[in-house]
């Protein structure tokens, strides 16, 4: 009889199971996740000015392959954000405008508002001051000097209205400071929502069993030592080979400061959107997300993690996608 009651009550529900709160492993799980990684902003840190018309402007600058020398690249050319793309090209290292490849692998613009400094050797401090460096880079997008870039926008129907609508207070508004600005202001909206932040947020139904197997193993093989803070990544430089040497010729930032102590240091890359950004590391060597769990525990933390170790693991991170690129 109890059986039959309880088979009705289920029908009745229309199929449905409903089950009371979560578990107290579960609420502790949140408890870990959210003094580890927070929650991701709405709105990007420094977006206060950034207006629908800079916006606008820096998008259409951001698809523009008028930005190249050759007319053939775009922002968007190495961090494509189109359809499910996760910001990059997915490539080891990326072709420039006359073919040549740059030497580290691009990071992904998904959430770069929230780094703490740009580039792997985090020589630009802002996402203005990075947008202004692959326009004139010889191996990127290869234009000779901001004044020819000015030259050809001005010379360009729609550019020149749509500067002075997005910078109105500015006599010339029509600069190289402002297209770095307007690029910027359209990077900062690329803000994604995941799934950890759905759990973070109090749903203990946004991720699974395995997946919270995943993130407690994550936080209990140190891996928040580095990758913490709301993109779980991005906040700070790391050696790489901090533990066990990492065979590579890129002195990373070394290369900026000249400093012994910064050789081999590197921009810690953010987690967020990560099952979707291969190939990985700073040289795009390692193809495999589940490659890269197990070098980076051996190299950063002298951890040897089994195959069933380092599978919980990337199951989690498969939770960090942006659920509109799934």
């Amino acid at each position: 009889m109890k059986q039959l009651s309880i088979l009705f009550i289920f029908v009745a529900l229309g199929g449905q199971l409903l089950f009371c709160g979560p578990s107290e492993k579960t609420l502790e799980l949140q408890k870990k996740a959210k003094a580890n990684f927070g929650l991701l902003p709405d709105k990007s840190p420094g977006s206060e000015n950034d207006t629908q018309e800079r916006i606008a402007l820096g998008k259409k600058l951001y698809f523009d392959t008028i930005l190249s020398e050759n007319k053939t690249q775009s922002c968007n050319s190495c961090h494509n954000i189109e359809g499910k793309a996760g910001g990059v090209d997915n490539l080891p290292t990326s072709p420039g405008a006359f073919g040549k490849n740059g030497d580290r692998n691009s990071p992904t613009v998904l959430n770069a508002s929230l780094h703490f400094v740009q580039f792997w050797d985090g020589r630009a401090k802002d996402l203005k001051e990075q947008a202004k460096g692959p326009i004139l880079n010889p191996v990127e997008m290869a234009m000779p000097n901001e004044k020819e870039v000015i030259s050809r926008l001005s010379q360009d129907e729609e550019y020149p209205g749509l500067f002075a609508k997005a910078f109105p207070k500015e006599k010339n508004a029509l600069t190289y400071d402002n297209l770095a600005e307007s690029i910027a202001a359209f990077e900062r909206t690329l803000i994604t929502k995941d799934r950890l932040n759905d759990f973070v947020s109090g749903d203990h139904r946004a991720i699974n069993s395995d997946e919270q197997a995943g993130l407690e193993a994550f936080i209990a093989n140190g891996c928040t030592s580095c990758h913490n803070g709301v993109a779980l990544g991005g906040n700070s430089f790391r050696k790489v080979g901090q533990v066990h040497p990492y065979k590579t010729d890129d002195m990373g930032r070394y290369a900026v400061t000249k400093k012994e102590d910064d050789k081999f240091l590197f921009k810690v890359p953010s987690l967020r959107n990560i099952a979707i950004t291969g190939p990985y590391f700073h040289d795009g060597s390692v193809k495999t997300l589940e490659e890269a769990v197990k070098l980076m525990a051996y190299h950063q933390l002298g951890k040897e993690l089994d195959d069933k170790e380092v599978e919980s693991i990337v199951k989690f991170l498969g939770t960090l996608t942006d659920k509109e690129r799934l």
